[in-house]
């Protein structure tokens, strides 16, 4: 089991990275009410999820990198592996990147603020 301190685990599960305690998001990610709201602070360390203007503009290339790699590797295996047509290929992509679509951008704002914003131990308790 994963313990407090490990970035992974608290990326993915999309908690605050300084008390990994803490959610960075309104409503889960498979919610339809407010899918890109963030509250302004943890509500745990009251760590500020929005330290500048335009913080999160780099987590939109990480969103943009995470999409374009997991295309090409989708389209790829379901069109060489499965023997699938290109465009039924191209039609599964869709479906599966319009099921994800919030995750994935939720994901990529975690990431962004983990790479900025360090765990601290002792706001962890």
């Amino acid at each position: 089991m994963a313990k407090k301190g490990n970035v992974a685990k608290s990326i993915l599960n999309l908690t605050c990275p300084r008390c990994q305690t803490g959610s960075l998001f309104e409503t889960s990610s498979f919610a339809f009410d407010k899918p890109f709201d963030m509250p302004k602070y943890c509500s745990h360390c009251n760590q500020n999820y929005w330290p500048e203007p335009g913080f999160y503009y780099g987590a939109m290339f990480i969103g943009y990198i995470f999409t374009a790699f997991f295309s090409l590797g989708f389209v790829m295996i379901i069109h060489w592996v499965f023997k699938v047509g290109l465009i039924a290929s191209f039609v599964a992509l869709l479906a599966v990147l319009g099921l994800f679509f919030v995750y994935i951008f939720r994901l990529a704002r975690s990431i962004w603020i983990h790479l900025n914003i360090k765990y601290d131990p002792s706001q962890a308790e």
